[in-house]
């Protein structure tokens, strides 16, 4: 069986991406990783830290090279300092993602695996831009993605995510509740090998509502969606009041967990993954997953960076791609 290729996107040239990627070849990969990005810029960030490494130019119909870094050179706007942030390359960041989103979309590549952008800078080059989830479901045309975050044995995934807790009630709508428990349930059997996967569902309020007494959007929105999707087959277990949920007892209980908002279930799961937790973006037409942390700009170009978040994107990544077929 061949190998799955992986479009590995250097992110922030300012930032940490660069770094992460120069130690890539630290591991024997059952896949071909290609960087994306700068070729002069990442063999310099590369020989920094890793000066033994061959940095040598991807081509389509070649062949992984044990112990080298193949880059896909997208052309950076203006030169990259190591922490410090230029307004000039916020298009070029845009550029490689526009590349292996292609590449993804053509069946070139498997998959891509994202380092950390810098949001404002990219806002700052003119270009509105809120976070690589809502840009890949705009360029794949998916009009409903799930963020999930995997890591410290737990699953993780989100109704809301970067949302004003004052605006989450409102937003969470039968509809949306619905057609993210679908989508949670469809890429647990499709990419993670759960044929009847168990999802754990947290409520909103305290205590689940407690019976309405402590808010009703349990019993008006997510105890009736439950219901139904119970009624087509789906195993799910809930609302549970989230502060007893994350629990091991529990959690051993459930293949996943679905948080009604952002700081609800994170703060948890990266409480025991940090540095090697996984952000998956579920319900696209293909691959994608990243590290679960930012630029880290005061780490750029130091060597101290830790690739454990992106090793471990990388690994599922391969795993969901040979779930699909994709090697």
């Amino acid at each position: 069986m061949s190998h799955p290729i992986l479009a590995i996107t250097s992110g922030e040239p300012a930032g940490v991406g660069p770094d992460l990627c120069a130690a890539l070849p630290r591991r024997e990969w059952p896949a071909r990783l290609v960087v994306l990005g700068d070729r002069a810029m990442i063999a310099a960030r590369v020989h920094a830290v890793e000066p033994s490494v061959d940095v040598i130019d991807y081509q389509p119909g070649g062949s992984a090279r044990p112990g080298a870094i193949e880059v896909l050179h997208v052309p950076l706007a203006a030169p990259a300092v190591p922490g410090r942030l230029d307004a000039a390359n916020g298009r070029y960041v845009l550029d490689i993602l526009d590349r292996a989103i292609a590449g993804c979309k053509s069946g070139e590549f498997a998959g891509m695996v994202t380092a950390p952008v810098h949001k404002g800078i990219i806002c700052d080059a003119g270009v509105p831009f809120s976070g690589h989830t809502e840009y890949l479901a705009e360029a794949t045309g998916t009009p409903l993605v799930v963020m999930m975050l995997v890591g410290g044995g737990m699953r993780v995934a989100l109704v809301t995510t970067h949302l004003p807790l004052k605006d989450v009630s409102a937003a969470i709508t039968r509809p949306l509740l619905t057609d993210t428990l679908r989508i949670l349930h469809a890429d647990l059997v499709r990419d993670f090998g759960l044929p009847a996967p168990r999802i754990l569902v947290a409520g909103l309020n305290p205590h689940a509502g407690e019976g309405g007494h402590m808010g009703t959007e349990e019993i008006d929105t997510i105890i009736p969606v439950l219901e139904q999707l119970r009624a087509e087959g789906m195993d799910l277990v809930g609302p549970l009041p989230a502060d007893t949920l994350f629990v091991p007892h529990t959690l051993q209980q459930g293949d996943a967990v679905l948080s009604m908002f952002h700081d609800q279930g994170l703060p948890v799961l990266k409480h025991a993954s940090f540095g090697g937790g996984v952000n998956v973006t579920l319900g696209l037409p293909i691959i994608r997953t990243s590290v679960d942390h930012g630029t880290a700009l005061d780490l750029a170009g130091s060597g101290r960076a830790d690739p454990g978040s992106l090793f471990a994107a990388v690994e599922l990544a391969i795993t969901m791609a040979k779930a699909r077929g994709r090697s």
